[in-house]
């Protein structure tokens, strides 16, 4: 029984010939690339000056801080820089932080 081209069912008959689809470009796991981004990415947030912060919110909380950052086009953690510097400005000029 000769092979058909259009038969996809039995692979082992295909197993040399070359599919078309996007060609590995890095020889690392996937895994090993994401923890190299991000350490790249922290030392690039920290050549710029940026220094990280975490905190836990509410559900309701996050999902109306996620509608007001789509609304004004800004990220949430551009939103929420803003958000911290207005209210430390007005503590500053009402007095309440030395």
């Amino acid at each position: 029984m000769a092979k058909q081209q259009t038969d996809r069912t039995t692979l082992d008959l295909f197993a040399n010939e070359k599919r078309p689809g996007r060609p590995k470009t890095n020889p690392l796991p996937r895994e090993t690339q994401l923890k190299i981004n991000k350490r790249n990415q922290l030392k690039r947030d920290r050549e710029n000056g940026l220094k990280r912060v975490e905190l836990k919110v509410e559900a309701e909380l996050l999902e109306r801080l996620n509608q007001l950052a789509l609304q004004q086009n800004v990220s949430r953690a551009e939103l929420i820089q803003s958000i911290l510097k207005q209210q430390i400005d007005s503590a500053l000029v009402a007095g309440q932080l030395i």
